[in-house]
């Protein structure tokens, strides 16, 4: 696949690009109406792609817990045995809660885990109808009704008999962001991994207790131009991280429901990664 297209699609999922603008690109790349369509299927996500994680030998549920301004719906995965696990707060891309998401949270229940994957756009009433019109609702949320959203889960666990009391978290893309903001403004965390997710600020590093995470795809310039300030930032407040660059690998290289940016050796790498640094610093 030409890289200008995977590129075009990148700014098409991230910038406020309309649809029509977007084909009106695609044909100029690819030359006629005809080969943007067929082009189409291939760069765009479905869940039809998507490799699901069973839960035969899961507890799964859906709950809500507050939120502003209306109530934070969540989908929830833990093995079957009643008992205590550590937490990870599994957050989406810009798409809300879908069914990938719910297959990641599924990966870390599997790794033993109590994970809790919110939906952001739950808390605004939406129901999105498809995946252009739940990036289109993501303009309509405030930040910091976000970030409260996201610290509110963690008082939801809480709450919780089969949770041990340890927290961390994992999120990709907008979530990869929000995982960032998490370890900043929570001091209880004990671990955040961050795929491709926008930096925090340098001077608001010094607040992070968790151990952080970090994955990048090489391909991916708009969001690894903030990498050199932000390892310097971790390096010079004696933060624990680890950070990997993928090299060849483009943004959302872990979503197997995007088909010409899903990598399947970079995705797996990262993935135990994860589960191995979210087993050492959340227990």
């Amino acid at each position: 696949m030409d890289q200008k297209i995977i590129n075009l699609y990148d700014d098409y999922t991230h910038l406020p690009l309309t649809r029509s603008e977007f084909i009106r690109r695609l044909v100029l790349i690819t030359g006629s109406v005809t080969a943007a369509m067929s082009v189409l299927p291939l760069i765009e996500v479905n869940a039809a792609n998507m490799k699901i994680t069973g839960d035969e030998d899961l507890f799964t549920e859906k709950i809500s817990y507050p939120g502003v301004p209306g109530n934070m719906e969540a989908y929830v995965a833990r093995p079957k045995e009643d008992k205590k696990y550590p937490a990870v707060i599994v957050i989406h891309e810009n798409r809300g809660l879908n069914a990938h998401i719910e297959d990641v949270a599924r990966r870390a229940a599997a790794a033993g885990f109590l994970a809790i994957a919110p939906n952001a756009l739950s808390a605004i009433g939406t129901v999105a109808a498809n995946e252009d019109e739940a990036r289109q609702k993501f303009q309509e949320l405030k930040a910091e009704n976000n970030l409260q959203n996201f610290i509110n889960a963690f008082d939801y666990l809480a709450t919780r008999k089969d949770y041990n009391g340890n927290a961390g978290c994992v999120g990709f893309c907008w979530g990869g962001a929000m995982a960032n903001s998490l370890a900043v403004k929570l001091p209880a965390l004990k671990a955040a991994v961050a795929f491709y997710g926008r930096q925090p600020a340098a001077e608001e590093v010094k607040n992070i207790k968790a151990a952080v995470q970090l994955h990048y795809g090489g391909l991916d310039e708009r969001v690894n131009s903030g990498i050199p300030a932000y390892e310097e930032a971790l390096k010079k407040n004696n933060i624990t991280y680890e950070l990997y660059t993928y090299e060849g690998v483009n943004h959302a290289f872990h979503n197997d429901t995007a088909p010409t940016r899903y990598n399947e050796a970079a995705a797996k790498l990262a993935w135990q990664r994860s589960m191995d640094f979210l087993k050492k610093y959340v227990k």
